[in-house]
């Protein structure tokens, strides 16, 4: 039986399948580096093209892997392939390419691939991504804070990356010092929960805390530093504070980069430390998170209606929304009853991926309207587009209302499943206080399609963009209708995926 046991062992260190993605990203991004170091000056389609490649490469690994349906550990079960680590690279994949393409007229025109700079900024993106799905797949806490630390490093640079531009630099100097405290945070937590179990490994602290056989106290220390290292990336209350400044300060393609697929990788890493790694302390950590739910979506809302400045606006507004995700995180286990944890935990995956398509879709039309020595960063920015681009403002109509949760949009139905689970828990008046909540959110999405109809036009300049960015919006508009319409699929996707991982 022990040899068997070795011999499985073995086969699972040296099976590299599971990280086919992974590998072949890093191989590919290391590629576009160095070729782009070659090219010349308005030469960088080749670099751009190359991008979206190496993310459609990535892709066919990943949904291989996810048509496979089966749990697979590697590298001695610091890494695993399951249906939500597949399911989620792929929509961190489609995040990252559409923030590519949105992005790629404005980084041109403010000199972010121009110069001494080249295409770091596709480079920097790549690899924040292959940060994002090892954080996606970790099984060990040591390799989920390497993906983290990949990703942060990489943003960290790209906000920084208009080094001739003071805004940029003061937000970048803001999230370097505020995310390294946030690390700080996490790898303390870890690094007590580690002395009171003495593994890293997700599946053997689970194990372990639930036998009760490590010291609690410590346990509970360690839980509170992880909670909040973990609410500092989701970037709710009380830790917000680099929210509004990073998202307004950062150039726009840099803001999408990290307000879209680093959630997903986000809420994958919440789910692996807290609701696969720390089960038996559910009560403890939902504690926390209850009070941070709340606190999220009054604080978000609250403030987001006196902002003038539409990205922070949004900024506001993610702390809101992450809130609703925070809030079905907290009724998956409800007195150690996991009976509403699929169902929860895959309200929460549905969530946020719906929330990520959109905003990316937000922020795609701010950068629509911007052009070169023009940043479209005020509301009033939005004036009279209904005459200026009737098309996209009915695109910029249909994110507005998925954000505020107007049905049939896709929004609704994520604010619907996520208020559901909560009322199956039991819970009803938490599911009011969100309803409340939501209700005041939408004041302000209203606000921007009442000035988008019903407000002349300040700036009548015509709209320019590239034929692949006006694709891609437009469909990205018409998919918030259709998964709104037709909600059905993923959110079967998602409970199944949920389900099979909780199961292994």
């Amino acid at each position: 039986m022990n040899e068997m046991n070795s011999t499985l062992l073995s086969a699972a260190d040296t099976n590299l399948a599971p990280v086919y993605a992974e590998i072949f990203l890093l191989i590919a991004t290391s590629a576009i580096l160095l070729i782009d170091l070659f090219l010349k000056e308005g030469k960088r389609n080749l670099t751009y093209g190359l991008s979206l490649l190496a993310i459609g490469g990535c892709a066919i690994f990943s949904f291989i892997d996810f048509n496979g349906g089966a749990t697979v550990y590697t590298f001695s079960h610091m890494y695993v392939s399951d249906p939500m680590s597949n399911l989620l690279k792929l929509f961190t994949y489609l995040a990252t390419a559409m923030t590519i393409v949105y992005s790629r007229q404005y980084a041109g025109d403010r000199g972010m691939m121009s110069g001494n700079l080249g295409g770091e900024f596709y480079s920097l993106a790549l690899f924040s991504m292959l940060g994002q799905m090892i954080m996606i797949s970790g099984n060990s806490m040591l390799s989920i804070y390497l993906g983290l630390e990949l990703m942060s490093l990489s943003l960290y640079a790209l906000v920084a990356l208009r080094r001739d531009h003071a805004v940029s630099t003061e937000a970048a100097m803001k999230y370097f010092i505020l995310g390294a405290l946030a690390s700080g945070f996490l790898l303390y937590g870890i690094s007590m929960i580690y002395g009171a179990t003495g593994s890293l490994d997700i599946n053997a602290i689970a194990q372990i805390t639930a036998a009760e056989g490590a010291n609690r106290t410590i346990l509970v220390f360690g839980l509170v530093f992880v909670v909040a290292g973990l609410a500092f990336k989701l970037g709710v209350v009380p830790f917000h504070m680099w929210v509004p400044d990073v998202v307004q300060g950062s150039p726009t393609a840099v803001t999408l980069l990290l307000g879209g697929a680093p959630k997903i990788a986000t809420f994958a890493i919440v789910i692996r430390l807290l609701a696969e790694a720390l089960p038996s302390m559910a009560f403890d950590w939902q504690q926390m998170l209850l009070v941070v739910a709340v606190l999220s979506l009054a604080f978000g809302n609250v403030t987001a209606i006196a902002q003038t400045n539409i990205k922070r606006m949004l900024a506001y507004s993610t702390i809101a929304q992450m809130g609703f995700v925070v809030l079905a995180l907290v009724v998956g286990n409800v007195d150690g009853d996991t009976t509403n944890a699929a169902a929860a935990y895959s309200a929460a995956m549905y969530y946020t991926i719906i929330y990520v398509l959109t905003t990316v879709g937000t922020f795609g039309l701010i950068m629509m309207l911007a052009r070169a020595g023009h940043e479209a960063e005020l509301i009033s920015d939005f004036k009279g587009l209904g005459k200026r681009s009737p098309w996209f403002a009915i695109v910029a109509t249909i994110l507005m209302f998925s954000l505020a949760g107007v049905p049939p949009m896709v929004g609704f139905i994520a604010k619907y499943a996520v208020i559901q689970a909560v009322a199956n828990a039991g819970m009803v008046w938490l599911a009011v206080v969100a309803v409340m909540f939501s209700l005041i959110g939408a004041f302000y999405y209203l606000r921007i399609v009442k000035t988008i109809w019903f407000d002349e036009a300040v700036d009548t300049a015509a709209i320019s963009t590239p034929t692949d960015m006006r694709v891609i919006m437009s469909l990205n508009g018409v998919a918030i209708v259709v998964l709104g319409i037709v909600p059905g699929g993923l959110l079967a996707i998602c409970y199944s995926a949920m389900q099979a991982t909780l199961a292994n």
